[in-house]
């Protein structure tokens, strides 16, 4: 169901109590041989067809044909007679998929919920005669507080660095995570494994083994539309992303001598003088991503908990080329004020500071989703802390997994 729809059209489920209908053949068994036949000999069965043409009774389960209920699949089934076709489809024509299996029809698809639906069954009679009937119900509505939309990261057809997470959000709490993670997948060309990983009841992400190969081209598939979420909630809709890797770019920053490497495919392409955090406002070691990129960004302490009254406070409306790092409010960016300090001294609040000319550099070669692996100081980065995903090993990181 569209996103923009979720006010009035409700998301879709499995079907799941019974309505029951009960289809007749056209025409009942008479109670005597038909004019022009001959009646039995005593102690003989008369073997017309009337009496022969018993009745077909198609049974759909719901109790309540305004208001069916999403959750178990939609079952008819026939008695004397052969049940040979089942066609249900939505007011727009959109089927529900099914299978006859034995004397008996099961859907094994998804039903939209606030929707029409028509049931058209076509059984054999015990006399040979064909028998069509139909079954119409509706649906149970849904509110907004009984589906979770997910939004997915990165967008469609953006390229990407080569330590970009699949990031799924979902804006109302997934209780059953291993309902919804049987129907999200992540694909790629070339193929490389994988795993996704609960953050959060409202956040999962997905990882490669190591870093996405450069090129790799990837598919994700969150087919979570009508899936249980736990808790009375339902998937609102299927997203479906397909995203680029574009070349390995990571940079190596070492506090302890002040230096980054930039490296792109492997090769080397600058190193540039940098100062980090000063002592207690230590940079974290580790391996951060790129999440987010701002030719300009105003920078003000009270947004990491230091106060305006404190010594240690800052407000700078137009800091360039600014790249976020974690959500705690470490970035890199070009920091002019301390380029005497740059190569030589930790002298920030955190952030990775370069002169204009190399932020600006950097920045313009920068993508969401590139590699920045921190050395040198006794504070770690932790696997939450923006896209953490890659302090853990894929062991620990797979034992995220709900699967």
């Amino acid at each position: 169901m569209p996103a923009q729809a979720r006010s009035t059209t409700p998301s879709v489920r499995r079907l799941g109590t019974a309505l029951s209908a009960v289809l007749l053949s056209g025409s009942l068994a008479a109670c005597s041989a038909t004019s022009g036949e001959p009646e039995a000999a005593p102690g003989e069965r008369s073997t017309t067809v009337a009496e022969k043409a018993v009745p077909v009774r198609f049974d759909l389960d719901a109790r309540d044909r305004s208001s069916v209920p999403i959750g178990e699949p939609v079952e008819l089934t026939v008695e004397d007679g052969d049940l040979e076709d089942v066609v249900v489809a939505a007011a727009d024509g959109t089927r529900l998929e099914g299978r006859v299996k034995g004397g008996s029809w099961q859907s094994t698809g998804r039903l939209e919920p606030g929707t029409d639906y028509v049931a058209r069954a076509r059984a054999t009679r015990s006399d040979g005669e064909t028998v069509n009937r139909s079954v119409r119900f509706h649906t149970q509505d849904l509110t907004l507080d009984e589906q979770t939309y997910a939004s997915v990261a990165p967008l469609a057809g953006e390229t990407v660095g080569v330590g970009m997470p699949v990031v799924v959000s979902f804006d109302l709490p997934v209780t059953d995570k291993a309902a919804f993670e049987r129907h999200m997948k992540v694909t790629s060309t070339p193929a490389q494994p994988g795993s996704w990983h609960w953050i959060s009841d409202t956040e999962v992400h997905f990882r490669p083994r190591t870093y996405w190969q450069a090129g790799t081209e990837v598919s994700v598939d969150i087919d979570v539309n009508s899936i249980p979420a736990g808790n009375g909630i339902y998937g609102q809709e299927s997203r479906t992303v397909d995203f680029q890797v574009g070349d390995a770019h990571v940079y190596k920053v070492n506090a302890a001598t002040h230096q980054m490497q930039v490296f792109s495919n492997g090769t080397l392409l600058r190193t540039i003088p940098v100062t980090t955090g000063k002592p207690g406002f230590t940079t974290r070691s580790g391996t951060k991503v790129i999440m987010e990129k701002f030719a300009e960004k105003r920078m003000n302490s009270e947004t990491v908990g230091i106060a305006s009254d404190d010594p240690e406070a800052y407000d700078i409306d137009d800091v360039q080329w600014a790249m976020r790092l974690t959500h705690s409010g470490e970035f890199i960016h070009a920091a002019p004020w301390s380029v005497g300090s740059q190569g030589s001294a930790n002298v920030s609040h955190g952030c990775t500071g370069l002169s204009t000319a190399d932020a600006g550099w950097l920045y313009a070669m920068t993508r969401r989703g590139d590699v920045v692996e921190y050395t040198g100081t006794d504070r770690w980065m932790t696997l939450t802390n923006g896209y953490g995903d890659w302090n853990a090993s894929f062991a620990d990181y797979k034992a995220g997994s709900a699967l």
